[in-house]
């Protein structure tokens, strides 16, 4: 179950800012939908063929909430509009390799020259320089060079966390957090600047805490050994008896106590809960207890404790739960489910139609808005928008 979107007339709290986001792959879209969610005026810069960019697809939620304008990067004129564009924004985002805008003539220099106050926002994966800046790679490879897909999956394999980490935990979250930081300097009086977030930088961040826990002795190097990487028997996955799963985090003393108490374990003799060296007969004995029950008959003996127990879900089944629903965590936008805008705000909302935009949608409507004529959005349609 879901809740359909609400329109508000509330504005939200980026309510005036104009973002110009170069269509692209992976971060970008996420980090503009967020801020389109927020209230900003995002126009998406597509291109003539998007080719692969299956993030533009109508089903696709981190398409929603912009506008969008096709135009030929290439051609003289459409770099005009381009930088008409930037110099009426407050923000640009891109995610392209080094040197690519430079060549558009979109680059820093010449955007902050139409517009000193332009917060530009660039979005790799390697960053701007080292050896690796100038070549292709993915979230997995991100997180490979950093060390953190080390850590991540059972002893035998690494196993990569889907492209949530290094995308948009340690992409779009980072860039998101610098360009909304630069944007506060400009409106305190400071000029604008450029902001380079690079994925290999945030998912580096990602890990303090586990870089700590190595520098300290209580985090080894290796998976499947530590407190968080599922070696732990109180803080892992166990198999239900109808072949489902639950979740158990129950680390702190206190909820360990309730977590056993819900076992039907309490009073028996168990190793103690941070003895590492009988952790899996630990993990053997809560294994079994759990395959007794199924998912739902241990989300009902756990409901209302501190045991931090719950069901794993799968992306259909958590539609339904009831704290997801009671809180609006999902909604209902043109038949496509969808995430809810987040984070939620006490006096301003942060809210979207919910409808994902199709390339071009707006190009009239943008060019109108630049202060083109009707004649002159006609010849720059013709020849910058209809592929010839």
């Amino acid at each position: 179950m879901v809740t359909r979107v609400r329109s508000s007339a509330v504005a939200g709290p980026l309510a005036g800012v104009r973002v110009v986001e170069m269509a692209g792959i992976g971060p970008i879209p996420f980090a503009g939908m967020m801020l389109a969610d927020l209230g900003a005026d995002v126009v998406r810069v597509d291109r003539m063929d998007p080719g692969p960019l299956s993030e533009l697809s109508t089903l696709d939620p981190t398409g929603r909430g912009r506008r969008s304008l096709v135009l030929d990067l290439k051609h003289p004129d459409g770099r005009e509009v381009a930088l008409r564009l930037v110099a009426q924004s407050q923000m640009l985002i891109e995610g392209f390799r080094p040197g690519v805008m430079e060549r558009l003539g979109l680059g820093p220099d010449d955007c902050l020259g139409v517009n000193p106050k332009l917060v530009y926002g660039r979005m790799t994966g390697w960053g701007q320089e080292g050896p690796r800046a100038g070549t292709a790679g993915h979230d997995i490879t991100y997180l490979a060079v950093t060390g953190t897909l080390s850590a991540i999956g059972p002893a035998e394999q690494p196993l990569p966390p889907l492209n949530l980490v290094a995308d948009y935990g340690g992409g779009a979250m980072l860039l998101l957090v610098g360009v909304l930081a630069a944007l506060d300097h400009v409106r305190r009086g400071g000029d604008g600047q450029v902001v380079d977030a690079a994925m290999v930088d945030g998912v580096s961040l990602l890990t303090a805490m586990t870089r700590g826990g190595l520098a300290a002795g209580w985090w080894e190097d290796r998976r499947h050994h530590n407190l968080l990487d599922g070696a732990a028997p109180f803080y892992r996955t166990y198999q239900t008896a109808e072949g489902g799963f639950v979740a158990v985090g129950a680390l702190e003393p206190q909820f360990y106590l309730a977590f056993v108490k819900g076992l039907g374990l309490e009073g028996e003799d168990l190793p103690d809960q941070y003895d590492r060296s009988r952790w899996p007969e630990l993990a053997d004995r809560f294994a079994t207890r759990i395959k007794e029950r199924t998912a739902a008959e241990w989300d009902e003996i756990f409901a209302g404790t501190d045991a931090c127990v719950v069901p794993v879900h799968s992306l259909t089944e958590a539609l339904s739960d009831p704290h997801l629903v009671a809180r609006r965590t999902f909604m209902s936008a043109g038949g496509l489910t969808q995430p809810s805008p987040a984070p939620r705000f006490s006096s301003t909302l942060a809210t979207t139609d919910g409808l994902p935009i199709g390339a071009g949608s707006h190009t009239s409507e943008v060019l109108t808005g630049l202060g083109y004529t009707i004649e002159e959005i006609g010849k720059l349609v013709e020849h910058l928008v209809t592929p010839g």
